[in-house]
């Protein structure tokens, strides 16, 4: 089931399991919001359409993150007349989860967290990406895990060397 939500004067489109990326809202990392200015929500031939929100409907997601966007420049330059002007600007944003979407604006039950001494040797198993680390991290989880290494070699030496005795 799909909704389209109005937040931060836009539309978002969103189920659940979606991140989305919202205007700047006050919430703290890890908190569940609510955004109850739903527009439609259904799927398919049985989706409600709000005039203009669909009454009692809701969204529920958790916050991931609060942070900036990208870097934009803004020049601007006037030919033949000594003026250049430089601004930059990075745009706050929400980064959010959601969790549930509800017909009758009740919030979706919390999942278990699994405790890190309850996780599964199979979680335990996962090797981090090797070949995206840089030397540097290459030569500090060699170190970790008592891993002999020429720390002068280049970086395809020690990634073979890691890779040789993790086998």
């Amino acid at each position: 089931m799909y909704a389209i939500i109005e937040t931060g004067g836009k539309q978002y489109r969103v189920a659940e399991g979606d991140q989305i990326r919202i205007e700047k809202i006050k919430a703290d990392n890890g908190e569940q919001i609510k955004f109850d200015k739903v527009l439609v929500m259904g799927d398919g031939a049985d989706a409600k359409v709000g005039a203009p929100y669909v009454d009692g409907a809701a969204v529920f997601g958790d916050v991931l993150e609060t942070g900036k966007g990208k870097k934009v420049i803004i020049f601007k330059y006037k030919a033949k007349k000594d003026y250049r002007k430089k601004q930059g600007h990075r745009q706050p944003y929400t980064l959010v989860e959601i969790t549930g979407v509800s017909a009758d604006g009740t919030a979706p039950a919390k999942k278990a967290v699994v405790p890190k001494e309850e996780a599964t040797v199979a979680d335990e198993a996962k090797k981090p990406s090797l070949k995206a680390m840089k030397k540097a991290e290459l030569i500090e989880f060699a170190k970790e895990n008592n891993i002999e290494i020429d720390e002068k070699a280049n970086k395809p030496v020690i990634l073979e060397a890691i890779e040789a005795a993790l086998k």
